[in-house]
């Protein structure tokens, strides 16, 4: 069977049923990345104004504040929600015991997959645009004024969450709802390694290898750039995207690989809360 786009608008009308349907999941889209903005946002404005009372330069405080801490927080927000927008849709397949029969029907694991890409861009623009206006007018930083870097940073962090989401219900199609913990868990331990609100050279000698194996490294390292000395280091975001579509390719072939283990183990009927 070739590629058909009919089954996955099928998926997509499924997902936007799902969604709009309640409330309370849109509510939820927007909840966590606003309450991480105002958390982080305020904090800020704390230190700039201690660094300030305490007669540092008033021009690298405000820089710093607004624009490497804010950034970060509203950055990593993309990260985390690209990732679990993209989990969550396959959990609700996981949670109503769906699964076996999406796997018995037509649909190809590739459709099944790119309708799981599309509704994270979708949950993520849902996300993203009001968290961006606060952060415009309560916190004076305006992510979309960095220009064409905003969408190169936007585009790495989507492929790698990806990336994160297709080893996760790889993991879940295996081992079923124990696995189900790491929705949340794993992108939380990739968040210090990725130099978020720190340079990479903080960390320890043998961590920093670590660190520049992960895309969202080579973001956070070029929103430095961007912000504090104003340059667009497009040699570290093509680096990022190298590193993106090879962690693409190997999480698609673990995915396929468990999927298939899934199969032999007869895994694929235990799925359910």
């Amino acid at each position: 069977m070739s590629f058909s786009f009919r089954r996955l608008y099928a998926m997509m009308l499924r997902y936007t049923y799902v969604l709009r349907s309640s409330g309370f999941r849109l509510l939820e889209i927007i909840y966590w990345p606003v309450i991480q903005l105002f958390t982080w946002g305020f904090l800020q404005t704390y230190l700039m104004k201690a660094q300030l009372a305490t007669g540092a330069a008033a021009v690298s405080g405000p820089r710093f504040a607004a624009g490497v801490l804010v950034g970060g927080v509203l950055f990593l927000d993309i990260l985390l929600r690209a990732q679990q927008g993209f989990s969550f849709s396959f959990l609700e397949e996981m949670w109503s015991r769906n699964m076996a029969n999406l796997l018995m029907s037509p649909l190809r694991m590739s459709e099944f997959a790119v309708a799981l890409m599309t509704m994270s861009f979708v949950r993520l623009a849902i996300a993203t645009v009001p968290v961006s206006i606060v952060a415009i007018y309560v916190f004076d930083f305006n992510m979309w004024s960095l220009g064409l870097a905003t969408g190169a940073f936007f585009a790495l962090l989507l492929i790698f969450a990806w990336c994160v989401g297709l080893f996760i219900c790889g993991l879940l199609l295996r081992y079923g709802m124990g696995a189900e913990s790491l929705v949340w868990a794993l992108m939380f331990a990739i968040q210090p390694l990725g130099a978020v609100f720190y340079p990479v050279s903080v960390l320890p000698g043998w961590l920093q290898v670590v660190s520049w194996s992960l895309p969202p490294t080579y973001v956070f390292e070029g929103l430095r750039g961007v912000v504090l000395d104003h340059v667009v280091r497009w040699d570290l975001l093509a680096q990022g995207f190298v590193l993106d579509l090879v962690l693409f390719t190997l999480a698609a072939f673990w995915f396929s690989r468990l999927l298939k283990s899934a199969r032999v183990a007869g895994t694929l009927l235990q799925t359910g809360e």
